[in-house]
């Protein structure tokens, strides 16, 4: 039986069964994506039920602009988890030093620029996304006090990569956790009690986030047994940052594709009025409780093969990616059942307007059987990068979300328009997304199967 401590200290996934290294280490990355879910949950609940529907779809409409403003930090989160999975594989205790402390140094010069530029470009993209009127304000005063307080979210995201990089997903979990249950106090205290609006569930986020990363970068620096962290290790390698480039820029176009894919999507959303948008942030929300088996299992798998490749046990990497996709399949379709039994229940904690919650599970509906579709895609595109391909995850999601949603989702609202409906029906959202979901399963499992992956192992 493994003892309590052990599970807060790193885990080799080079040895023993291949299922129950990624399951052990999914269950609590599991956990702690529902809990990291909860922060822009929570935001949605109080300002729904404190502030007002109008307030809802000002968060939710800010979301896809705010994940296009940290394409920066999911590349250099891809890039250093990689290298640091690989590296203490490899057991090489100097490179896996250096990789820590050139991405510390890294993030934190990437969190300033943000945190000086960012804030004057946010209400010119709102107005060119055509955010209506009512929500603008709420919308552009949402985002700027996230991206001034962007380093907690930065560090939490890189720290917590790197724990997991080395097996321990248990750490992460817990300090999330802590920060967590403090969002989600402060956002009561600052909306329902001091009346702060909008802003109040932006500061809230801001402060928790900056606690769960102060949490992170304590347990790194108990962790000296493992590798090195000085002022030598801190000093930015430019190797080892060409090397970040190199492995962490695929994910993170793949971060700005889909995002640049939202916002243009988002565009087309916000001409179907506050109404729908307010119905399509519930739909956000939900969906993105119903994603996290798939992204803990991608991301799993991303350390289990990046761990295995740096052992050179290729044969292992085969064995945990039939076995870790088959159990994420599973856990999608239970997912997929309860959406459709429950799904009315779940958007009423939302909002107490009866015409948004049945819209809302309308269009979970749609959504629905595209989840499993996407367990396929994150569990085999997690195993490519990890063996160093993060090219071809990047193209097929260039091809699903720029090729494949877009011109749908336009299509069918230019083909569906009429007097009674200038824009289309507003079903072109959720369709455009499934078929998109669909054909990223197809194209991944092709070329997984051609194994072009196995030629391009980084170290």
């Amino acid at each position: 039986m493994v003892s309590f401590k052990k599970l807060f200290e790193p885990t080799d996934m080079t040895i023993g069964s291949p299922w129950k290294s990624i399951v052990m280490f999914t269950i609590p990355m599991l956990i702690g994506n529902i809990a990291q879910q909860l922060y822009n949950t929570v935001d949605s609940i109080v300002v729904g039920r404190y502030v007002g529907d109008n307030a809802l779809a000002a968060v939710g409409s800010a979301g896809p602009l705010f994940n296009m403003l940290l394409v920066l930090f999911v590349g250099i989160s891809a890039g250093v988890g990689i290298m640091v999975s690989q590296y203490f594989g490899a057991k090489d205790r100097e490179k896996l030093s250096r990789t820590i402390g050139t991405s510390i140094t890294l993030t934190a010069l990437v969190s300033l620029v943000m945190m000086v530029g960012a804030p004057f470009i946010v209400k010119p993209m709102l107005r060119m996304l055509n955010t209506p009127a009512a929500i603008l304000q709420d919308c552009t005063d949402y985002l700027i006090i996230l991206m001034i307080g962007i380093a907690g979210l930065a560090f939490y995201n890189i720290l917590s990569g790197i724990l997991r990089g080395m097996g321990d997903s248990f750490s992460a979990l817990l300090y999330l956790l802590v920060a967590t249950a403090l969002n989600i106090a402060l956002d009561v205290l600052f909306v329902a009690k001091f009346n702060m609006g909008v802003a109040g569930v932006s500061v809230a986020t801001v402060i928790a986030q900056m606690v769960s990363s102060a949490l992170c970068l304590w347990k790194l620096m108990h962790m000296r047994s493992v590798f090195d962290l000085g002022k030598k290790e801190l000093v930015m390698s430019k190797p080892l940052i060409k090397e970040i480039i190199r492995l962490g820029l695929p994910s993170g176009l793949t971060q700005a594709i889909f995002s640049s894919a939202m916002i243009i999507v988002q565009s087309l959303t916000n001409s179907f009025g506050e109404q729908f948008i307010a119905a399509n942030v519930i739909v956000m929300r939900v969906d993105g409780f119903a994603m996290m088996p798939n992204f803990s299992f991608g991301t799993a798998l991303t350390t289990y093969a990046g761990q295995n490749v740096g052992a050179r046990r290729l044969d292992r990497v085969r064995q945990g990616a039939k076995q870790g996709t088959l159990i994420a399949v599973g856990c999608s379709t239970a997912i997929t059942g309860a959406i459709l039994l429950f799904g009315k229940g779940l958007m009423s904690i939302f909002t107490e307007t009866a015409s948004l919650v049945d819209m809302s599970y309308y269009m979970m509906c749609i959504l629905a059987v595209g989840y499993i579709a996407v367990a396929v895609t994150q569990s085999l595109s997690g195993v490519m990068r990890g063996a160093g391909d993060t090219l071809t995850p990047m193209w097929i999601s260039l091809i699903t979300t720029v090729a494949i949603r877009v011109p749908v989702a336009y299509g069918i609202s230019f083909l569906t328009r009429t007097a009674e409906l200038p824009y289309g029906r507003s079903e072109c959202i959720q369709i455009s997304l499934l078929f998109s979901w669909l054909m990223g399963a197809v194209l991944t499992a092709i070329f997984y199967k051609r194994g072009a992956w196995k030629k391009r192992v980084s170290l």
